[in-house]
């Protein structure tokens, strides 16, 4: 649990860093091609992205040995984290419900930690593995489509594709039992994950451009933690400890509430006028 925490506070920070390197560089023209090479440039989006793979690196740890929903629910809480930090380094003022929610997350966390078992010891059947495989390309052809939708259902749909994708990530983890290059090209779960991860940053990014930030991240939050807790239970046998199943439901279901509550931060939050 501690990897996964940490994985969340990564990227939670991360978010803060590179939205202030993005407002930075966001004063001259050129279009996203030329704001992105000069947020390049800025210190802050580098830390941004150096926090991302360790938090990366962090996930895998945490998925390596801890259930798949206590993962997932602990990376929704990067919002709360989002939430504090730009409190701090960009003045946000979070409102008193803002603070309640970042409160019901840190509760529900804590409650998943008491009742999480050990990682599930069922190997994934072949037949999950190119399941995985086919629900990341389902996602990358769901881009273009999602995109000809409109309004709050735009983001929706566009947001629940990005959680599916970072959802194929975490099963996809599970899935890899050897990092021989030998093996690596022969299961399907090594592209669902390159794939997957793949659309799941595209279509996050076009949610967000397109559509209600709210919307997008509830879908995402959505996304990313029922879809894979629902595999590792499942077909992966992640398991509570004896007697806390009902602790481990109801503290999944407190942080991805608390998460949904502190949907704003899933994009860069603004600085506000004082």
């Amino acid at each position: 649990m501690v990897c996964a925490l940490a994985a969340a506070v990564c990227f939670g920070t991360a978010t803060v860093l590179q939205a202030m390197a993005a407002r930075e560089a966001g004063t001259g023209g050129g279009g996203e091609a030329a704001l992105l090479l000069r947020a390049l440039r800025q210190w802050r989006y580098i830390a941004g992205l150096a926090l991302d793979g360790l938090g990366f690196l962090f996930q895998i740890a945490a998925l390596r040995s801890i259930p798949i929903y206590a993962v997932g629910a602990a990376l929704a809480s990067s919002l709360a984290v989002t939430a504090v930090v730009a409190a701090r380094l960009l003045r946000v003022r979070l409102s008193g419900t803002e603070w309640g929610a970042v409160g019901v997350v840190c509760a529900g966390l804590a409650m998943l930690g008491l009742a999480s078992g050990p990682e599930g010891n069922q190997d994934g059947s072949d037949a999950l593995k190119w399941a995985m495989l086919a629900t990341a390309l389902c996602m990358l052809a769901l881009a273009p489509l999602g995109g000809r939708l409109s309004g709050r259902m735009r983001a929706l749909v566009l947001g629940l594709g990005a959680g599916f994708g970072f959802g194929v990530v975490e099963v996809s983890v599970r899935l890899i039992d050897s990092l021989r290059p030998a093996d690596l090209f022969t299961n399907p779960a090594a592209y669902a994950l390159v794939m997957g991860g793949g659309a799941a940053f595209m279509l996050l990014t076009s949610a967000l451009q397109r559509g209600s930030v709210t919307t997008a991240t509830a879908g995402l939050v959505i996304g990313e933690t029922i879809g894979p807790a629902a595999v590792g239970v499942i077909w992966l046998g992640d398991r509570t400890r004896e007697g806390f199943a009902w602790l481990a439901v109801l503290g999944f279901a407190v942080a991805i509430a608390g998460a949904l509550a502190l949907g704003r931060f899933g994009e860069a939050p603004v600085v506000e006028e004082t």
